[in-house]
């Protein structure tokens, strides 16, 4: 038997998640990427593991898109998607995460001759083991690139179509500057009619604006990160009101420096505020973490709580697009865990 308090990590990586915020190409870990390239014969600039992650200090977002991108050109064969998609999936198992829901970006793949086939085949295969070995619950969002035209996203949403059971949800990523909300007003609305729910980044290096916008223009269910909506006390009173569910990437806002520091991060401020805030880790590889280590830095920089940790597991479960018996099922994982 052991405390929060004594042993704050092996709690934290025992307690039952839900992750809604992942970008799968965000988890191919350095090690993989030089396999895949030397496999595909994709010329990289770095030569061993040491050089890539050496290259992981963002002096903003896009600094990180240009290597986010670069990482992704390696993924060329069905069974390279395969590997991406089982390796998060083993880390969802080693770190208790029991939901998943992972945003997909067929944009990245398509200017590499990679087909929506061969990705979908890839990842499906890997989705459909982890469910059969362990049990691991995986829902699909098909995110969009926002500094992309949205009448390229729309074509995107049609090719989309034949797959269309695999996606519970239509996303937006990528730089928000230049790219607002009102750019994809007919793609959102196009997704509803189709029956997608919806979520966007907005709030990250966006102003709150672009929180206000998703919630009235494009009718999103969720918002990602969100984190500056704290600039807009008006914001964060309708947000706590409808309990729009935030879903925050600590160690992610820090290395692109939303924040200066994870001890300035206002995540704890947020939830203590009444506000559905998740914890998630974005983009994991590059960011310095997955889930346990994202919840382990907000105990160590922030003093989180044991409470604070299961209430912030609560809300990713509630905010999840499960059905309302599969949360029900979720939560009381979670209930049974933190009674023991």
């Amino acid at each position: 038997m052991f405390v929060y308090e004594d042993k704050p990590q092996l709690w934290l990586n025992t307690m039952p998640k839900a992750e809604l915020h992942l970008h799968i190409d965000g988890s191919l870990q350095a090690g993989r990427m030089l396999e895949l390239a030397e496999k595909n014969k994709v010329s990289l600039p770095y030569q061993t593991v040491e050089q890539v992650e050496e290259a992981y200090n963002f002096a903003d977002l896009q600094s990180f898109l240009d290597l986010y991108y670069m990482g992704a050109s390696v993924l060329k064969e069905e069974e390279d998607f395969y590997h991406l998609m089982m390796d998060y999936l083993k880390k969802c198992q080693e770190q208790n995460i029991i939901h998943t829901e992972i945003m997909v970006e067929p944009q990245t793949y398509a200017p590499n001759g990679v087909s929506f086939e061969t990705m979908m085949n890839g990842f499906g295969k890997a989705i459909n083991e982890a469910e059969s070995d362990w049990g691991q619950s995986t829902l699909l969002i098909l995110s969009f690139l926002r500094h992309l035209s949205e009448a390229e996203c729309l074509d995107m949403l049609d090719q989309a179509e034949p797959f269309r059971d695999h996606f519970v949800a239509i996303g937006l990523a990528s730089a928000e500057k230049g790219n607002p909300p009102d750019k994809f007003k007919t793609l959102y609305a196009s997704a509803l009619e189709r029956g997608y729910k919806a979520v966007a980044h907005a709030g990250e290096e966006g102003p709150p604006q672009y929180v206000w916008d998703s919630l009235e223009l494009l009718k999103v269910d969720r918002i990602d990160h969100g984190v500056r909506s704290s600039e807009d006390p008006e914001l964060i009173k309708i947000l706590a009101e409808k309990q729009m569910p935030l879903t925050v990437c600590p160690l992610s806002n820090v290395r692109l420096c939303v924040f200066d520091q994870m001890s300035d991060h206002n995540i704890l401020q947020l939830l203590n505020s009444g506000l559905c805030v998740t914890v998630n880790s974005d983009d994991p590889a590059y960011f310095g973490g997955f889930m346990t280590e994202n919840y382990v830095a907000l105990q160590a920089h922030l003093g989180m709580t044991q409470q604070q940790a299961i209430d912030l597991s609560a809300n990713g479960f509630n905010a999840s697009f499960l059905s309302e018996e599969k949360k029900r099922a979720c939560l009381s994982r979670l209930r049974h865990f933190a009674a023991a």
